[in-house]
């Protein structure tokens, strides 16, 4: 007989159990065991909304397993992940297993080490059954949204569609933005620029005008920039200022989930799905030679800033002997909080901070290796001492128009010997030394032209920030919610940007005309709030849903009234591929497979065609052509344009360098760091140098 531990996902139970030892069996549940059903609404809109859970299609024999697991052992723990969804599920396991409801047999751990694992195993709780509530609400929320919106865009757009209260709301953003785009009307500007020197060195720097008889002066157009140019044409050029003054920079607190998606989405080029799944793995446990199977980070879904103090000196403790002792800061660095975040659980922080990403790299995937280096980093750096600046600002006089210079020197490096965010560019700019009454030596002077940019495109880091900014999801949903608008084609990449599909326009402004709330930012974040609120056990979850159902059901009501016989067309992308059986212009259509070229000739013309990209790279095997293909699954791969016939395919990417071994044209390809010939019996490769 022995006390069983029931956890999400085999390697976490796998870390669990060499923590807990022989007196205890952990066994994973897979995610949930329980939901709603598939093919119907499964929720009792009319009696309290009383949801039908039935057990997961192809998990009877796991089920069947635990019960049987259960029943022999003295005790059962349920150790789920940290969160309403990790609580949920043990409520579902509880209730399937027989539990008793008021036992304490709920544990939690924030990080999967052997402290993390001893402290929760020591403190075991009752099920929080307002965390289950505030799950319950969301899931039964998201499926009456679902199950009632999504028939009526199959009638009025194209079946197979679907609606969701966060990713309707994202696909919203993105498209609102690209009629920002679209609307943008540039406006010019000028600006002024001169090169100098000082009589202290011949060494130029830079300096730009500012304005005029000591007002600041915009420029608009050449004629005004030309007058500048000739007032200070034959003009002395007077130092009638400096300022010197000592700037302190700090360090970027540790990460919460959606700053380390942002981050790894700009230094590292992962979508917010890759970071969240590597977190996953960092979390519940990695084999380190040596050690065993260990979990490197603190739980992955957070928005809170706080650290322990246990992980604090653990930090100052390798600062100091990595760096010295002025790299350690004479104060704690105590990071605030957002107002309204969840702040059940730390920072996301490295378990160990003595596991430095040196000592756990040929442990780790390339991909985990790269997000704990990141995230090993961010929180080292944020417990160390701020930098610190040695800034100069001038002030120059040219004939009563005022020119501004300024420069910088780093006195002290602090945190920035390790870690800078991705947008901290600076380069270091030092100006020689200035003196007030110096007279400056002009060595060239022009005005050049600019016009005011459009507002970019949301990347995935960009969209994760607007939605956080805007209150909209938590941790947990920014990657499945941009996962879900991307395969389902509301939204598209073009490069590390997003934009809508005509589909996500028409669909969007659908759901303006008819279901505003859906769409509206505030409308939506007020939701979040109120599952917060159920959360804590301020508010009743029925009475949420009560309130929501009353108004979505009476709106669904009158838009299909209003759109009652009116379809709604999605444009088609033009091309300028010709039709080669009737002669007409091919689109671009979206299906529910993906884009493919159709005749606008239809129905005249049923001629249909996949979207091939030419890579310009050649067959390795009979020369014809590379072509960029989809599997059914969605993922880019390579093959022949002479396929069935030539059976060459692969996942690595054609480049522009021809083989220097076989001299005849044949294309390299490229994988990680490496490019390399794949013509059969030619072996050649070579590292791809990296960029200074």
């Amino acid at each position: 007989m022995s006390k069983l531990v029931i956890v999400e996902s085999p390697a976490k139970a796998k870390t669990i159990q060499k923590y807990l030892g022989k007196d205890y069996e952990v066994v994973a549940s897979m995610g949930h065991i329980r939901d709603l059903p598939k093919s119907k609404l499964g929720v009792d809109v009319d009696n309290g909304f009383e949801p039908v859970y039935v057990d997961i299609k192809g998990k009877e024999d796991l089920i069947s397993d635990l019960k049987k697991e259960a029943k022999k052992s003295d005790f059962v723990y349920l150790a789920t992940d940290p969160d309403r969804e990790g609580e949920a599920i043990s409520w579902h396991l509880a209730q399937m297993l027989g539990l008793p409801m008021d036992e304490n047999n709920r544990v939690t751990f924030n990080e999967i080490t052997k402290t993390g694992v001893t402290n929760g195993m020591e403190h075991p709780r009752t099920i929080d059954i307002d965390l289950v509530n505030a799950q319950q609400a969301r899931r039964i929320l998201d499926r009456i949204v679902g199950y009632k919106l999504s028939p009526f865009l199959w009638k009025k757009v194209r079946r197979g569609l679907s609606a969701g209260r966060v990713q309707s709301v994202a696909v919203s953003l993105v498209v609102d933005r690209e009629k920002q785009i679209q609307s943008f009307k540039p406006e010019e500007y000028w600006s002024i620029d001169a090169k100098m020197t000082a009589p202290s060195s011949k060494k130029q720097f830079a300096a730009s005008f500012y304005g005029v008889d000591g007002k600041k002066t915009e420029l608009h157009s050449k004629e005004e920039t030309d007058g500048i140019l000739k007032r200070v044409e034959n003009a002395e050029y007077t130092v009638t200022d400096v300022k010197k003054s000592v700037r302190k920079k700090s360090p970027a607190p540790p990460f919460t989930t959606s700053t380390m998606q942002q981050e790894a989405s700009k230094k590292l080029g992962f979508a917010a799905a890759k970071t969240m799944k590597n977190a996953q793995a960092l979390y519940e446990g990695v084999e380190i030679e040596g050690m065993g199977a260990v979990g490197l980070i603190t739980y992955m879904r957070t928005d809170s800033l706080r650290i322990s103090d246990e992980a604090r000196a653990a930090a100052y403790k390798y600062i100091e002997s990595a760096y010295g002792k002025k790299y350690v800061p004479s104060a704690p660095k105590i990071y605030k909080t957002k107002a309204g975040a969840q702040d059940a659980h730390e920072a996301i922080r490295p378990s160990m901070p003595e596991l430095t990403p040196a000592k756990v790299k040929d442990s780790l995937t390339a991909e985990q290796f790269k997000l704990y280096k990141l995230i090993w980093e961010r929180f080292i750096a944020s417990q160390m001492e701020n930098a610190s600046l040695d800034t100069v600002s001038a002030t120059i006089d040219a004939n009563g128009c005022t020119f501004k210079a300024t420069g910088f020197s780093v006195k002290f490096d602090g945190f920035t010997v390790l870690y800078e965010e991705s947008k901290d560019d600076e380069e270091n700019k030092v100006l020689p030394v200035i003196e007030k009454g110096d007279i400056l030596k002009l060595k060239a002077i022009e005005g050049s032209q600019h016009f005011t940019q459009p507002p970019a495109r949301y990347t995935e880091a960009t969209l994760i920030k607007a939605l956080e900014e805007n209150g909209i999801g938590r941790p947990s949903t920014y990657a499945p919610t941009i996962s879900t608008i991307v395969n389902r084609m509301y939204v598209e990449r073009d490069g590390k940007q997003l934009k809508p599909t005509g589909l996500g326009e028409v669909t969007t402004q659908l759901m303006k005309d008819h279901f505003k709330h859906i769409v509206d930012a505030k409308f939506t974040a007020s939701m979040e709030s109120n599952l917060d609120e159920i959360e804590v056990g301020n508010k009743e979850w029925v009475d949420i849903l009560s309130a929501f159902y009353k108004d979505f059901d009476a709106t669904l009501k009158k838009a299909e009234t209003a759109m009652d016989g009116k379809r709604i067309k999605v444009p088609d992308e033009e091309t300028d591929e010709v039709c080669d059986v009737c002669g007409k212009p091919m689109v671009i259509k979206i299906g529910r497979f993906g884009k493919f070229l159709a005749c606008s000739g239809f129905p005249e013309c049923t001629n249909t065609k996949k979207i091939i990209k030419p890579t310009g790279g050649v067959c390795p095997k009979c020369g014809k052509k590379v072509l960029q293909k989809k599997s059914k699954k969605g993922k880019k791969y390579f093959g022949c344009e002479d396929n069935p016939t030539c059976d060459f395919m692969t996942w690595d990417t054609p480049v522009s360098d021809k083989c220097p071994k076989c001299n005849d044209g044949t294309t390299l390809f490229k994988k990680g760091g490496k490019m390399f010939c794949l013509k059969e019996g030619c072996g050649y490769e070579v590292e791809i140098k990296k960029e200074k």
